[in-house]
């Protein structure tokens, strides 16, 4: 097949991470792909390294330009699929499809859960100008249907899928030291990460609160970076201890960060589906402390598959990482459980094989 993913943001994050993965693994399926995207985008830069062809068109905005750019697009070129994953590229997509009389059908990814407002603009988007909805994580899929009036037969969940070579657990205390000595990080302290955008509904300013009331000698790990950094490292500054908090930055490889912490934490309370960097820890045998934030029920069951705690709530948070501490048997047991639970069903094959399987079916419908 000939797929055009289209993507509007200027941001980096998940949802980027996981178009370029999906489409990296479909091109080494004997599939073309093809990224449209504004030209300032950060993804624009990547998406060569990984096999696609990339276009950059003015979808930056909902402008009449951007449709028209995007209907110059599909006339010239023959795709099988447009694949929109914001809000912006899914309306200038969808519009230049419906003004062409042999477009492609039309897929929409929807990667976070946010409310989506209950119009009528919405409705023709959801059931009518897009030949399937997928979602990356049940209960988003739930509330489309619920609130759109979607056909359910044609919104699917298909949560993000990792690569379980990639990310897989520590082999023991020399590689973890290995790993923490070439990062820089102490390997006399509890190491406690998130790898996340800075965004505020990440929660990151709650695990700061948590980790400095911690009784034991911790260390915070922070990989990422975005719009909430400068506000994170002033909360961080003014606890008046440098060494609690590290700022990693953005990281292209966070497989070897993950495996040299002790414990993972995503303490969202807004717009997520089934986080990636959840999985990614969970694949790579951690245990983990996060929140029941959107989707993310999906994979962290309470007390089976990670420590789920309520969201905005610092205290709890910091009972939970201390909990972990004190019972090293749990810690490990929770690790070994979250990975053969991804293991089950959230690989990176997994994730392709059903992609295709809505390619497939939207071409022949």
């Amino acid at each position: 097949m000939r797929i055009l993913h289209t993507e509007a943001s200027c941001g980096w994050g998940g949802q980027e991470i996981r178009i370029l993965d999906e489409a990296a693994g479909m091109i080494e399926r004997g599939h073309e792909l093809w990224l449209a995207c504004p030209p300032e985008a950060p993804i624009a830069q990547a998406a060569p390294g990984r096999g696609l062809r990339v276009v950059t068109l003015p979808i930056g905005r909902k402008r009449l330009g951007g449709v028209l750019a995007m209907r110059t697009l599909l006339r010239n070129e023959r795709f099988d699929i447009v694949n929109a994953h914001s809000s912006t590229d899914s309306w200038l997509s969808a519009l230049a499809c419906a003004s062409l009389a042999d477009a492609p059908p039309l897929v929409r990814t929807r990667h976070i859960s946010a409310p989506v407002a209950r119009s009528a603009a919405n409705r023709w988007l959801y059931a009518r100008a897009s030949r399937f909805v997928v979602t990356t994580g049940e209960r988003l899929r739930e509330e489309l249907i619920a609130g759109l009036a979607c056909d359910p037969a044609r919104v699917v969940s298909i949560p993000t899928g990792i690569d379980d070579q990639r990310f897989r657990p520590v082999s023991g205390p020399d590689e973890r030291r290995a790993l923490r000595a070439g990062l820089g990080l102490p390997d006399d302290r509890y190491l406690i990460g998130i790898v996340a955008t800075l965004r505020s509904w990440k929660g990151h300013r709650f695990l700061i609160e948590a980790v400095a009331a911690l009784p034991m000698a911790a260390q915070l790990v922070i990989v990422g970076d975005g719009p909430q950094a400068p506000a994170l490292q002033a909360q961080a500054a003014a606890l008046g201890r440098p060494d609690l908090v590290r700022f990693a930055g953005q990281q292209e490889e966070v497989a070897p960060w993950l495996r040299a912490f002790d414990a993972f934490a995503l303490p969202s309370y807004a717009n997520e589906g089934v986080p990636q960097a959840l999985m990614q820890a969970m694949f790579s045998g951690l245990p983990c402390v996060t929140t029941a934030a959107g989707a993310i029920g999906e994979i962290a069951l309470p007390g089976a598959t990670a420590v789920v705690v309520p969201m905005q709530d610092a205290a709890a948070l910091g009972q939970a990482l201390a909990g972990l501490y004190r019972d090293p048997a749990w810690r490990r047991a929770l690790g070994e459980r979250a990975r053969a639970h991804v293991l089950d069903g959230f690989t990176r094959e997994r994730m392709i094989d059903r992609m295709l399987g809505v390619f497939e079916s939207a071409r022949r419908r």
